[in-house]
Order: C-alpha cells, then structure tokens, then sequence
C-alpha cells in the first residue's frame, strides 16, 4: 500500500497524482481539490458535485503523468 506522507509530499511538489485503488478504481488527485487529514490518514476529494473519503490505506499504487515535465 502506498505511504500517506510520501503521497501527500507528491501531490504537494507536482500539483497532480494518479492513485490506484485496491479496488481497480483510478482517481486523480489535485492540489486545489485533495486535502489530506493528518489525524486519521484519510484523503479528502472534493469533486464538485461529490466529496470522497479515501483511507490511505486503500491505494494501491499511485504515479504522476511526465508530459510537460522539461528533463
């Protein structure tokens, strides 16, 4: 499962991560919409017409898209 403060650390440094859920789903997480609760380790999306609550301990694997990144 993914580490909570080194995917808090990645959406903080590069503005976007993808995460995939143990259940297959695939979401993206966004600095202006993702905050994350410290206190419980829960990721909060707020998605406009919805808000999801998602454990860190349900992501299987996340990753950043490299289109645009300069090298």
């Amino acid at each position: 499962m993914a580490n909570y403060k080194a995917l808090k650390a990645s959406v903080a440094k590069n503005g976007e991560v993808m995460v995939r859920l143990d259940t297959g789903e695939k979401i993206e997480l966004h600095i202006h919409n993702t905050k994350f609760e410290d206190s419980t380790e829960e990721i909060v999306v707020d998605a406009a017409a919805e808000t999801y609550w998602i454990g860190a301990d349900r992501i299987s694997y996340y990753w950043i898209h490299k289109e645009g990144f300069e090298k």
